[in-house]
């Protein structure tokens, strides 16, 4: 059922948030974009101005809100860990005073007992710091997300397209399981305003648990037909293979060696009691990596 009260999206103009605003907006929900510059929003729902840097700056948006999703992070710049603490502890103050009912937040794969990457540990940390509040909060989390514009799926993607053989880390043997965007969009829908999802923590995932090189294998059969030769080999650091991902694709070092110090953890979903509340078969992988070219391009 529609929610009555305005439902909040950070990060709306974003691989995740843009696309969930238009699902939320399908769905009739009364939604508002946050976004830091909304004269210059054109997608669905009621653009607003905030900043999760700036605890003032999110009173008004999230004044009368039942259910906000928290869908920001910083991997883009090297004091990330501590930029995205500092705006979830401001968030959750102002969603506290403001009076919601529920924050949803997507967080990362990964046993609480591994020792994290930065990238997974900042993760854990924003999602404590959400809960630590008075506000209910339900938490899924995912691995690797497949959809146009995502930026492990652009990094596979552009992979693919630019090389003609790849020689890869031994992270690359590394298990994950990924997911399509669209089941990411389906699930975060699906807890909205549901009793039974508050305060838990949910794992979400495709069907299939890949390494990394069995990933990009598929991803070259689905794009082009066929498989390109790639050899493991144990001599690229997480620092050379940042340099090597900026050589060869558009992502960024500093965001590419974020990424890649989470690539040699073992992300695969051990709980799939979402589909209690969601239910519905994800898609595999290769239907994901379909998808995703299909659609193409970046989505800003």
């Amino acid at each position: 059922m529609p929610s009555t009260s305005p439902v909040l999206v950070t990060g709306a103009t974003g691989f995740i948030g843009s696309r969930l605003v238009e699902q939320l907006v399908e769905d009739g929900h009364d939604v508002r974009a946050m976004t830091r510059h909304p004269s210059d929003y054109d997608g669905p729902g009621t653009a607003v101005h905030g900043d999760v840097s700036d605890a003032e700056s999110l009173i008004e948006p999230l004044d009368g809100v039942r259910v906000a999703y928290y869908l920001v992070h910083s991997l883009d710049r090297p004091d990330f860990e501590e930029v995205d603490a500092r705006a979830a502890r401001n968030f959750v103050a102002t969603a506290e005073a403001g009076g919601v009912e529920q924050i949803v937040y997507l967080g990362g794969l990964g046993a609480e007992d591994d020792e994290l990457s930065a990238h997974l540990r900042s993760r854990r940390e924003v999602e404590r710091i959400l809960q630590s509040g008075t506000v209910p909060v339900t938490v899924l989390r995912a691995a690797v997300i497949v959809g146009a514009g995502g930026i492990s799926w652009e990094i596979t993607r552009q992979l693919v397209k630019n090389l003609p053989a790849m020689v890869t880390p031994r992270w690359a043997r590394t298990r994950t399981q990924p997911i399509a965007v669209d089941d990411v969009i389906r699930y975060l829908a699906g807890v909205l305003g549901r009793p039974e999802a508050l305060d838990r923590v949910f794992e979400i995932g495709g069907p299939d648990a890949l390494d990394y090189v069995q990933m990009l294998q598929v991803a070259s059969e689905v794009g082009t037909g066929r498989r390109r030769p790639i050899v493991s080999v144990p001599v690229l650091t997480p620092r050379l293979s940042s340099y090597w991902l900026a050589l060869v694709t558009d992502v960024d070092i500093t965001t590419g060696r974020n990424l890649i110090d989470s690539m040699d953890i073992e992300v695969v979903v051990t709980d799939d009691s979402i589909r209690e509340i969601v239910p519905g078969e994800p898609v595999d992988y290769a239907e994901a990596v379909r998808r995703a070219l299909e659609e193409g391009g970046h989505r800003e």
